[in-house]
């Protein structure tokens, strides 16, 4: 298996962390407070916390792109 750099191995840490993150958010909502199962709803979420995660310094996520995402896999 191809090692990845340690910077690219990094921002994909920070994408595994946002999603879970926001998984976790998600499944509260659902728990907790009643909300109905939306994926429409967890995905703007996720998309609002990346770039919330991106303006806080999360350079490497910013670089992510689906396509890159695509290649790691």
């Amino acid at each position: 298996m191809k090692r990845l750099p340690k910077q690219k191995r990094k921002s994909i840490n920070t994408l595994i962390i946002l999603t879970t993150w926001n998984l976790w958010k998600h499944r509260n909502s659902l728990v907790f407070e009643g909300v109905s199962l939306n994926i429409a709803v967890c995905l703007r979420s996720f998309k609002d916390e990346h770039h919330l995660w991106c303006l806080a310094g999360a350079r490497g996520l910013c670089r992510l792109d689906a396509g890159q995402v695509g290649e790691l896999v």
